[in-house]
């Protein structure tokens, strides 16, 4: 680790734009793959859970899945070196029902909204949750927003974790969609998380500079990795320590992976407390269920008037609850 730079860096978004929007995909088998049926292979690289054996069975029989360019039987076995490719058909239209479910709105006007995201909500309707997410409740409060994203996901243009909480910022037309995702492919947005790690971290500031990729033991997780994985930066500072097992940490990111800070954190010993995939020490919530991370601060410039916004939410009662006890202790 190292010291950041003096200048605070700009932040993006959780999830990549381009793995959003990109429905190719391609890889090459590995050694420990070889021999593996071509269906359960692609299923598990896939690393989406949302995305069944069956469902990959299907797009195999309609040509959407070939091993180095050919057409193949789902029972097929892969070897080492084999090209897979796999063209992910677009989802079929579904109607996304607009709920009344109250939102904490920080600011709102006709082309963005910025809500403040309790923990353990869902930004958008997927496998496992159909309903009770942010876009079910923006449906039933705007009716105006941006379709840049599809049916599934209108308006939205980036989102945090179903169990982290704080800002997140939707777009009510496409003029506004397009603006803030140049902002995050600009690397101009605005982000800082508050978070409390187990353990004392003995750096007031540094940076995490590891690259971040599909675990190979499991693709629905992500893990530091060079091959295969993309750059990934935070930048952190101490806010206070709390001997001999927490800390309350400072988080800014200069790039935006899935998963980044809490994989990061994991990485450098320092795992977030509540955090049920990649914490360890099961038990350990300090009341919380989930992990103990707030998108505290967003800010970007309006797509409109190029004005410079900047939002802040404070920390949700359990985290105030939680730093609260160990302050007293």
């Amino acid at each position: 680790m190292e010291n950041p730079p003096e200048s605070s860096p700009s932040e993006e978004w959780d999830l990549d734009a381009s793995e959003e929007l990109d429905r190719k995909r391609s890889w090459t088998v590995e050694d420990g793959q070889a021999g593996e049926r071509a269906d359960k292979h692609i299923t598990d690289a896939m690393g989406d859970p949302a995305v069944s054996r069956s469902q990959v069975q299907e797009w195999i029989r309609g040509g959407l899945a070939t091993v180095n360019g050919l057409a193949i039987k789902p029972n097929a076995r892969v070897a080492a070196g084999d090209l897979v490719e796999v063209t992910i058909p677009e989802p079929e239209p579904v109607e996304i029902v607009p709920e009344n479910i109250p939102l904490d709105i920080v600011y709102e006007d006709g082309d963005v909204i910025v809500m403040n995201k309790p923990r353990g909500m869902v930004v958008h309707p997927a496998a496992g949750h159909p309903s009770g997410t942010i876009v079910n409740a923006l449906m039933y409060h705007c009716r105006d927003l941006s379709g840049i994203n599809g049916v599934m996901r209108p308006g939205i243009v980036h989102r945090i974790d179903k169990d982290t909480s704080g800002l997140l910022m939707a777009a009510k037309n496409d003029l506004a969609h397009a603006s803030l995702a140049a902002q995050l492919k600009e690397h101009s947005v605005t982000r800082r998380y508050q978070a409390i790690a187990y353990g004392i971290i003995p750096h007031d500031r540094g940076t995490i500079d590891a690259p971040l990729g599909r675990d190979p033991h499991d693709r629905k997780l992500y893990t530091v990795t060079e091959k295969g994985g993309k750059r990934a930066v935070t930048h952190f500072a101490v806010a206070e320590r709390f001997p001999p097992d927490y800390t309350f940490v400072e988080l800014r990111l200069e790039t935006g992976r899935t998963h980044q800070i809490r994989v990061h954190m994991k990485y450098i010993g320092f795992p977030l407390v509540g955090d049920p995939v990649y914490g360890g020490r099961a038990g350990r919530t300090l009341g919380m269920s989930g992990q103990a991370l707030h998108a505290g601060v967003l800010g970007f410039d309006h797509p409109r008037t190029g004005e410079r916004l900047e939002f802040s939410a404070p920390l949700p009662e359990d985290m105030e609850h939680a730093l609260a006890i160990l302050r007293t202790r």
